[in-house]
């Protein structure tokens, strides 16, 4: 979300226990060249970035 959320659905978001997925990355600036860089090596087949180095894939715990 670019702004905050609308007041109608606020509570509904609380209410559900999803308020927190709103307010992360409000503080991070998006760098939409190294998002760019990264799609570009995403293999959706094997849910793994394949990176100049080696392989990388995102588990559970890295989330």
């Amino acid at each position: 979300m670019s702004g905050p959320p609308s007041p109608l659905i606020e509570n509904y978001l609380r209410e559900a226990g999803f308020w927190h997925v709103v307010t992360i990355g409000r503080r991070c600036k998006l760098d939409s060249k190294f998002i760019s860089a990264l799609i570009e090596r995403w293999r959706p087949e094997t849910h793994m970035f394949y990176l100049s180095c080696e392989e990388c894939t995102i588990v559970l715990k890295d989330v």
